[in-house]
């Protein structure tokens, strides 16, 4: 099919939201049961984080199903190698992956469909630890984000920038969380919404608190460019405000994706955005249409930028 032509309805007038979407499901209908596949693939993210709360509930907005996975990096792999339709991904994994920088060896041709939340780094430790800063967590032990995960790779990058040497694990978030609460590691780091239930619930158990990672912004900044930027934990959050680091995220696609597919999921997220609001995404939402076509460093999927265009009327 082709996308969506021109920009004003039969008689002269401009599409309103609700032609748009009424055009999205059919394009979604005939584009995703025209084959062997009957439904579009998410790849989202592990249970009980951000991406499978967000990635779910995109779902049933679409005919589409959720892929659980770790995070951002094993998304992209999957976009890469035809095993998603679509996927979730911070914007500094994104980035590597378009560029073919590690952990990818060649570029993964991706486009963005938009740029969804932000989401928070959040390197957490027990409320009572004398920790202060990333450099007091040298020489301990430290489980920064599952394998795959968009955590692990900043989590790497954090360590590697500020020059800090310490044991590192990296495991899934809750097992992550139950060493925090046991003592089995000194310092999680997790990458989503605020609060995560999860952490949330260990604060309640056995109080904590986060790091602020700004003192580390300008050395990210300079090696790996504006992915990076100051926000605050918003109230809500774990009960002792402080400033981190975010990172935007975006949902991505391969280029070859269908352009009439890529532009009805880009009218789902305008048309759709008051659904689209996960219980734990209590910062920065970027669910309208000025802040989803800011999908730097990805250029957008031709179909996306076609729907915001007509929706913008």
């Amino acid at each position: 099919m082709s996308p969506p032509s021109g920009n004003v309805e039969p008689g002269g007038r401009r599409p309103t939201r609700r032609t748009f979407l009424t055009l999205a499901t059919a394009f979604l209908a005939t584009a995703c049961t025209s084959g062997p596949q009957q439904t579009l693939r998410v790849a989202a993210g592990e249970p009980g984080g951000f991406y499978k709360e967000f990635a779910d509930l995109l779902a049933g907005e679409l005919p589409a199903t959720v892929l659980s996975t770790t995070g951002s990096v094993a998304n992209l792999g999957l976009v890469r190698d035809g095993g998603a339709d679509l996927a979730l991904t911070l914007a500094d994994a994104a980035a590597a992956a378009y560029a073919g920088r590690a952990p990818f060896t060649t570029p993964v041709p991706l486009r963005a469909i938009g740029r969804v939340y932000e989401n928070y780094m959040q390197l957490v430790v027990p409320a009572d630890s004398p920790a202060r800063s990333v450099a007091d967590l040298a020489g301990r032990r430290l489980s920064l984000g599952a394998e795959g995960s968009g955590a692990a790779l900043f989590g790497d990058r954090l360590l590697a920038r500020s020059g800090v040497t310490a044991t590192v694990d990296h495991n899934p978030l809750a097992e992550a969380v139950a060493e925090l609460a046991e003592g089995g590691v000194d310092a999680i780091l997790w990458s989503g919404g605020v609060p995560t239930p999860a952490i949330a619930e260990l604060h309640r158990r056995r109080p904590i608190r986060l790091i602020d990672l700004t003192d580390q912004l300008a050395a990210l900044q300079s090696a790996h460019g504006p992915v990076y930027e100051r926000v605050a934990v918003p109230d809500g959050g774990y009960g002792h405000p402080v400033d981190t680091i975010g990172v935007p995220n975006l949902l991505v696609t391969h280029r070859d994706l269908p352009d009439d597919v890529a532009a009805a999921v880009a009218g789902v997220l305008v048309t759709r955005a008051s659904r689209l609001v996960p219980p734990q995404a209590l910062g920065t939402q970027y669910l309208d249409q000025r802040s989803l076509i800011a999908t730097a460093p990805l250029p957008m999927h031709p179909g996306a930028a076609t729907a915001y265009r007509d929706l913008r009327g």
